[in-house]
């Protein structure tokens, strides 16, 4: 009996070494190369997924794998990140939320339209280019030491106003779909979504300092750390109830714990340890849906390379513009920022798939879309925030010279 117990788990562990080795192999290779990381484990997604060595392919495992993943990530970035900082920019992200997902919404609809397809067809494409996947973006500044910028503070920000009002989009998209729009539905999901944003975001952190102080009377060991991942999970659980993403609760219990972390380092790193290991599931995972056989045929290529390039330039030019008072190299910072749809561009495409609303031509452009400004966007930040990352190395230069 004790015997067969390792070859049961066998092929679960296989799928996560193959998982995790593989992200970190190629991450280094692509740091090496000087681009981010990030890119790397995303195709090593690819490559060992079912469309190309067919080592792993998607699963329960791996999406629950993904889903814990990126809550700690965005986790970690809340975490890093001080709630005044958040508030402050809080009017110039709201402007860059609303015109980056107006401008992707108008774009995939009406190429959709253009191309002969219905109205329901261009409303999920249109919501497919809504939303940003702030996971990504969130581990490539994080990566080049950025989360302190005033352009990584409006992209994240952003990100969560952005999702909410593509919860709405969605809700409306659904509604249409069905043979109607319950607007007192999507209104009462809009008043509890502010409503719960605004109430963490505005009183958590003051609530968790106060806590903070009656945590060292828990005695199981790592108390900082116990109480923050129940929190996380908390408030992830809470959005998702409400029906925001769960990271959006994740983000918003790093904010709140992010004055206690100040106090202790401690907090960070065993976070920090956390996410080091989970987040690679949730990037391989995007990269095991991108299916190259979309390739194959020139009717589907050319509509994915349509949909792909309107998703870049509207957010670009959406966000871009709503960050106009940072000036033309802070706007265009934000605007790539909030390039990439990630897992958030795929979950709409299967949504309107599972409803028989897209068929599976638009659902493979759609789900290239997702993959490619996933993929796309990491290596165009890096030039976009050249001159701070520069400064950022010659600061950290500076300081270790001091230190010698």
């Amino acid at each position: 009996m004790t015997a067969a117990a390792p070859a049961q788990g066998a092929p679960l562990i296989f799928q996560l070494f193959v998982m995790f080795a593989g992200a970190k192999l190629l991450a280094e290779a692509f740091c090496w190369l000087r681009q981010p990381a990030v890119v790397g484990e995303i195709i090593a997604g690819v490559l060992i997924g079912p469309h190309v060595l067919g080592w792993v392919a998607p699963s329960e495992t791996s999406r629950l794998l993904a889903e814990i993943g990126v809550i700690f990530l965005l986790f970690g970035v809340g975490l890093e990140t001080r709630p005044e900082a958040i508030l402050k920019v809080g009017r110039v992200a709201f402007v860059v939320a609303v015109l980056g997902v107006a401008l992707p919404f108008a774009a995939g609809l009406l190429l959709v339209q253009s191309l002969g397809g219905s109205l329901v067809q261009a409303l999920f494409a249109g919501a497919a280019m809504v939303a940003t996947s702030v996971g990504i973006t969130a581990r490539v500044l994080g990566g080049m030491g950025l989360l302190d910028s005033t352009p990584a503070r409006v992209i994240l920000a952003a990100a969560v106003i952005d999702d909410v009002l593509g919860l709405l989009v969605l809700a409306a998209v659904a509604g249409a779909a069905q043979g109607g729009v319950r607007l007192g539905q999507i209104g009462a999901t809009a008043g509890l979504a502010t409503a719960f944003v605004a109430a963490i975001a505005i009183f958590g952190a003051p609530m968790m300092t106060r806590a903070a102080g009656h945590f060292h009377k828990l005695r199981a060991g790592n108390e900082f750390f116990v109480i923050a991942v129940v929190l996380c999970f908390g408030l992830a659980l809470g959005a998702a109830y409400i029906g925001v993403a769960a990271i959006v609760g994740a983000f918003l219990a790093g904010l709140a714990m992010a004055d206690t972390a100040e106090r202790r380092p401690e907090l960070r790193q065993q976070v920090r340890g956390a996410a080091e290991l989970l987040a690679p599931f949730f990037l391989v995972n995007i990269g095991m849906q991108l299916d190259l056989g979309v390739f194959a045929d020139r009717d589907t290529l050319l509509l994915a390379g349509a949909i792909t390039v309107l998703a870049i330039v509207t957010k670009i030019v959406g966000c871009g513009l709503g960050a106009r008072s940072l000036g033309w190299r802070g706007a265009l910072q934000v605007g790539v920022g909030m390039v990439p749809r990630g897992e958030v561009g795929i979950v709409v495409a299967q949504i309107g798939l599972g409803m028989g609303t897209v068929d599976n031509r638009l659902y493979a452009a759609v789900l290239f879309m997702a993959c490619a400004t996933t993929l796309l966007a990491p290596p165009m930040m890096r030039p976009a925030f050249a001159v701070r990352i520069a400064e950022a190395e010659a600061e950290q230069a500076q300081s270790e010279a001091v230190r010698k």
